[in-house]
């Protein structure tokens, strides 16, 4: 299996056509930042223009986003945010959107305790799709965390600055539940790979910058690379 992993688009989807393999891949993860403080309108125009290029997509808001982005995706049956989804029982995501309060009084913000109670419930419904999935597959089926959000003091949720404005609570939750990637955005200039136990954290910054990511599943093995 093939993923392409890009968050952060802002509305910018004319890189889109020179990601290598976008056509042929198995599964397209947009993790957030669709728009510029849009809705609906906003959402489909991005969402369009990825679905002429691959129609294997599933997405989440960011905190950019309106939060009827949110329930838009859901009507659309694409969306990951606070949820989990079972991919062609290789692999089984768990998706966390939005993101922790930030100076910008973005549209869809959520305390730490409420990101919290989001990704808790989506992670156990994870690790119950795993469970019952992993005996008629027949074989370990990985966990990949989705979240808009970095994890707070890690190295891809840094500013220029050298500061650490992650989320608290993306952190506890890979360090209890250690799936085996997380995949986050956001923080544009945080794009790089850190390590929380055993789970390596992504942030291939943002495709409003050119950048995306790939995954590789083979044989449950998960070979991530930034682009």
């Amino acid at each position: 299996m093939h993923i392409i992993a890009f968050g952060d688009i802002h509305m910018a989807t004319g890189g889109l056509a020179a990601i290598p393999g976008i056509k042929t891949a198995d599964l397209v993860l947009a993790n957030g930042d669709l728009s510029n403080r849009g809705g609906r309108a906003e959402a489909r125009t991005v969402l369009d223009a990825i679905l002429i290029h691959n129609p294997r997509l599933l997405a989440q808001f960011g905190n950019f986003d309106r939060p009827e982005v949110d329930g838009y995706l859901q009507d659309l049956d694409i969306n990951l945010h606070g949820q989990a989804r079972m991919v062609g029982g290789e692999v089984c995501l768990v998706g966390l959107g939005g993101a922790n309060p930030t100076p910008f009084n973005t549209p869809s913000e959520f305390d730490e305790e409420e990101l919290l109670a989001i990704a808790t419930r989506a992670m156990e419904q994870g690790r119950e799709f795993v469970k019952l999935a992993e005996p008629l597959y027949r074989h370990h089926i990985p966990l990949i965390l989705v979240s808009h959000a970095p994890p707070r003091g890690t190295l891809v949720d840094r500013l220029h600055n050298g500061r650490h404005v992650g989320s608290s609570a993306v952190r506890s939750i890979i360090e209890r539940y250690q799936p085996e990637l997380c995949i986050a955005g956001h923080i544009h200039e945080g794009r790089g790979i850190d390590h929380i136990g055993k789970t390596p954290v992504y942030n291939p910054g943002a495709l409003v910058d050119g950048h995306h990511m790939a995954v590789t599943v083979d044989n449950a093995t998960l070979t991530p690379t930034l682009s």
